[in-house]
């Protein structure tokens, strides 16, 4: 007997130390270790945000301009263009606080009116929500908005090239180098600088200026302006990024030098995976 009881109790312990290295369960279900926190969001840079108004004649309103994330602090200068109550020259401040990916972009006062932002952030690039204008010529105006973070830069793989057609129908191509500013400036643009070489025998190469809404280059949202000083004169593009296409289609004038002409042009970036 004292032999069994010995053998019993001997069982009994190896049974607790086995148990004791078994994964924690919930019911008949294991409980997994928890995983990483979800990444932090980082929404700094470049926007361009599209407000729908009601009723289906109103033109979309455009709120272009930088945003600055500071911890949950959020500011922006940002440019609000077809809207009757806005100057787009104007340069408007915007503040709020972003809570899990949450945030209401509020403006300061122009003329009475003030313009808010409300909704979310899914990531660093995408925002959906809403928008409102109170006070001064539309009172309580409301609708939908889309935001997208734009960005103007041939590093990491993307290449841009540019056909340019003038007036007279003749077409002559450009291969860019060029990155927007990692700070925005004060009226809420990204300067971009770099370099561009054509293939014309007007002029070979060309150096990107970097600059803001008063002269130089620079994008605003999806706006984009490029100036490109030559030495046989300097090209000027404007204009429009389209984020789906992945292009950027305007104007250009050659102004100065020996080749003066205008016409169109289309940049087109791309990747090595792109086929």
């Amino acid at each position: 007997m004292k032999h069994w009881a010995s053998t019993f109790l001997l069982l009994s312990a190896l049974v607790l130390l086995c148990g004791c290295g078994r994964q924690r369960t919930s019911g008949s279900t294991s409980v997994p270790p928890s995983g990483p926190p979800p990444a932090a969001l980082n929404i700094t840079g470049n926007w361009q945000f599209n407000a729908t108004p009601p009723g289906a004649d109103t033109p979309a309103i455009a709120v272009a301009g930088s945003l600055f994330q500071s911890d949950s602090s959020v500011t922006g200068a940002v440019h609000i263009d077809s809207s009757d109550c806005f100057d787009p020259q104007t340069t408007v401040a915007m503040t709020g606080t972003l809570t899990n990916g949450k945030v209401s972009l509020t403006s300061t006062a122009v003329d009475g009116q003030v313009i808010t932002l409300t909704g979310a952030f899914t990531d660093n690039y995408d925002f959906t929500g809403t928008y409102s204008i109170g006070g001064g010529c539309a009172d309580r105006e409301q609708g939908n908005v889309t935001g997208s973070n734009v960005s103007f830069d041939t590093t990491g793989g993307i290449s841009l090239s540019g056909a340019f057609t003038n007036s007279g129908g003749n077409t002559f191509n450009a291969a860019f180098n060029a990155a927007q500013s990692n700070s925005a400036n004060s009226d809420g643009s990204f300067g971009i600088s770099g370099t561009v070489t054509f293939q014309t025998s007007c002029f070979s190469s060309g150096t990107i200026t970097p600059g803001n809404l008063s002269s130089g280059s620079f994008i605003l949202g999806t706006s984009v302006t490029l100036v490109m000083d030559t030495g046989n004169g300097t090209v000027t593009f404007l204009g429009t990024q389209n984020l789906a296409e992945g292009v950027a289609t305007g104007t250009f004038t050659v102004a100065g030098g020996t080749c003066e002409q205008n016409g169109t042009a289309v940049l087109t970036f791309s990747t090595p995976w792109d086929y």
